[in-house]
């Protein structure tokens, strides 16, 4: 169960830090405006209170492993939201982070 609310929050926190930069870079790259600027600096502080929550409770961890879900989250958000089409390359590095996030996250340690 400790392996699935994990998974669970880096999901989360994918959807609070690129939905945050991308309306950051909706607000200012594309010219929405402020506040579009503003409910990504809110949403990305909501991703870093999610990261928190998950229950190792080692921060380089958390985040060193978080790196493999924000590449191949970036990847899906981009192909929803703006029609991004990823090639072979694009998925199989992304695939590649996501099983060294596995690895860091969820290899049996002995402490």
């Amino acid at each position: 169960m400790a392996v699935a609310r994990s998974v669970a929050l880096f999901a989360v926190a994918a959807l609070f830090e690129i939905g945050g930069a991308w309306l950051v870079w909706q607000g200012a790259r594309e010219h929405r405006g402020w506040i579009w600027i503003g409910a990504g600096v809110i949403a990305l502080g909501v991703y870093g209170f999610v990261a928190t929550l998950q229950p190792d409770g080692e921060f380089g961890r958390i985040l060193a492993a978080y790196g493999g879900v924000f590449v191949a989250g970036s990847i899906a958000w981009g192909m929803v939201a703006d029609g991004y089409r990823p090639d072979r390359w694009d998925v199989t590095g992304a695939l590649i982070c996501l099983a060294g996030m596995a690895v860091i996250m969820y290899a049996p340690r002995n402490h």
